[in-house]
């Protein structure tokens, strides 16, 4: 069945899905099994189909875009809470996870490392696994967890002490765990995992403690690894047990042993190009952030990296902040997608920088097409150069220590917590827009002497965080791709630390640390409809269509970095309650008598 069928009879075609799926459940429970398999092909389609949410990213390439029309700007205004959940208990902290939705449940996860099942119709809890986390764990930037991935009868995440752990859908129970790394040594992970063609892809975190980054492949149903990619130079990679080459060339853009703590953590996870069959995966920040202990290029760090999905070899990189002295990192998400120029279909790819810039990429090869602001204020570059797609320096790198206790103090715009930080962006092919949460905030950064020590923060810096403006901090834009122009853009008072949500019924959907989630029109930025959770939304929303009904789902509990990391910016929102909440809307009854 085609997408366009899809799109104009949604009614129709989910009939027919619903008719597919249970036909095919019926058929598993005749042989005996009990969960209907999340196979390669729905997690392909997982962007186009409409009755689940298979993939963190609502689909590999992540454009987090809904073809459903039911809920659109004519009656967005009559969204009402069908059922919510609580995470329950203490353990409230940031909840910056995506719900995944199949076989009637709900698969949420939750800050430390918890994930519940539950019925997708009711909100009744079905399952709970929380994972035992040992003393001494090292995450960076809050308890957090961003979601989990499906595969066959599995539901898969990842865990604060850098654990993958692969739950049956049915019960909870634990099919298999693998370690990540030694989180003594400072590792961990809170992204969502990536399926692609029945392998698990992940990375690491710990860029602040000198770990080393990388991208990991394991076979989905057991978790045997099948290769591994470190994303800093020098490090060796394995394909089914075998050497497969350094990455780079040993001290290219390195110098001495600085390599071997080099950060560039893959914290954030990746996102996949079916037509190029490459896995594209954002790098964090080399360590340590006092650039001048490591002159030079320091690759893979705060790079895109696009790597062969079958052989786990990097295929091209572009890295947007060469010696990265600011934190800026380049973990975030590359987004696949098309536009036309001149006539002609753009294969293309969009990233959103902490360094302010917006790069649109050609997603086959990596060359750069351009690069954009989307925030006001870039006190660290003056552009970038379109001939060599480097960055031009400005003169406010912070200052060498050398033996002194501190080098001298720059002012730095974007500020370390970058122009947008982890939460992903959305594109809608409808309208041709990105739509980029960002933020308006500087630091004050200096650098101080640093060694490497094992499970030690390994910084070499100082900062603290203010507000750009008075009136705002966050800013979601509309952005054209094809132009680099900001289309709208739409101001909060707070920093916006939530994921983004189209749809084809006109619709971008957010949330906001003051605790609202909102509806704007996709082509205009107005405000249509806003509800309040009761603590700040950080979360991922989704949708989905279920007994002729569409539903929106988001988490909502303030958290995160800013609270932590924030400075000023922390002191104006400290009193934000914290919460652990799901909540699932859809349109009231007088609205669908009248559809």
């Amino acid at each position: 069945m085609k997408d366009e069928h899809r799109r104009g009879n949604p009614q129709g075609a989910g009939a027919w899905r619903r008719f597919g799926r249970f036909a095919a459940l019926a058929a598993l429970i005749g042989s005996g099994a009990a969960t209907a398999a999340v196979t390669d092909k729905m997690i392909a389609d997982d962007a186009t189909t409409t009755d689940d949410v298979v993939t963190v990213g609502m689909g590999q390439g992540g454009q987090r875009y809904s073809p459903l029309t039911r809920i659109n700007t004519a009656n967005v205004g009559d969204l009402v809470p069908a059922w919510t959940f609580s995470f329950g208990d203490e353990k409230q902290r940031g909840q910056e996870t995506q719900p995944l939705v199949y076989n009637g449940k709900i698969f949420v996860t939750g800050s430390y490392s918890r994930i519940w099942a539950l019925d997708a119709r009711t909100g009744k809890r079905l399952w709970a696994y929380e994972q035992r986390l040992p003393d001494g764990i090292m995450p960076c930037c809050d308890v957090v967890n961003r979601g989990a991935a499906l595969y066959d009868d599995l539901v898969i995440f990842a865990t604060l002490d850098a654990k993958l752990v692969a739950l049956r859908q049915d019960t909870g129970k634990v099919a298999w765990s693998e370690t990540l790394g030694d989180y003594k040594a400072g590792y961990s992970n809170t992204a969502a995992p990536l399926i692609v063609d029945g392998k698990v892809i992940t990375g690491v975190s710990g860029g602040e403690f000198g770990i080393v980054g990388r991208v990991d492949a394991r076979d989905a149903k057991t978790g045997k690894l099948v290769w591994t990619r470190p994303t800093v130079e020098g490090h060796m990679g394995y394909l089914n047990g075998k050497e497969n080459g350094i990455t780079g060339k040993l001290n290219a853009s390195w110098p001495g042993d600085m390599w071997k703590y080099g950060g560039a953590a893959t914290w954030l996870g990746c996102t996949y190009g079916g037509d190029t069959r490459l896995i594209y995966c954002g790098t964090g920040n080399p360590a340590p952030w006092n650039s001048h202990l490591r002159p030079g290029d320091n690759l893979y760090s705060s790079s895109t990296l696009a790597i062969n999905a079958d052989t786990g070899k990097i295929v091209w990189s572009y890295q947007s902040t060469p010696n990265d002295g600011w934190d800026f990192d380049g973990v975030n998400e590359f987004i696949p997608f098309d536009f036309k120029r001149d006539g002609k279909t753009v294969k293309a790819g969009a990233k959103a920088d902490r360094n302010g810039f917006f790069y649109v990429l050609d997603r086959s090869n990596g060359k750069f097409i351009s690069a954009s602001p989307f925030v006001t204020r870039q006190t660290w570059t003056k552009g970038i150069d379109p001939k060599t797609a480097r960055p031009i320096e400005a003169d406010t790198r912070p200052g060498d220590p050398a033996a002194a206790e501190r080098g001298k103090q720059v002012f730095s715009a974007p500020s370390f917590l970058g122009g947008k930080n982890w939460m992903p962006m959305a594109y809608n092919a409808n309208t041709g827009l990105f739509y980029v949460p960002a933020n308006e905030w500087g630091m004050d950064i200096w650098n101080e002497p640093i060694t490497y020590k094992k499970g030690a923060a390994y910084l070499g810096a100082g900062f603290t965080i203010h507000p750009l403006y008075e009136d705002y901090i966050g800013a979601l834009r509309a952005m054209d791709p094809a132009t680099g122009k900001i289309v709208w853009e739409y101001k909060n008072p707070a920093p916006l630390w939530g994921g983004v949500m189209t749809t084809a019924g006109n619709l971008v959907f957010t949330g906001t640390p003051e605790g609202y989630f909102k509806a704007l029109d996709a082509r205009s930025g107005k405000e249509l409809w806003q509800f309040q959770t009761g603590s700040g939304v950080v979360g991922q929303p989704i949708t989905w269509e279920q007994d002729g009904e569409q539903y929106v789902a988001v988490a909502s509990g303030w958290g995160g970095a800013v609270p932590l990391w924030g400075g000023e910016v922390a002191k104006k929102i400290k009193d934000i309650s914290q919460g652990g909440m799901l909540w699932v809307f859809k349109l009231h009854r007088t609205q669908l008598a009248a559809q």
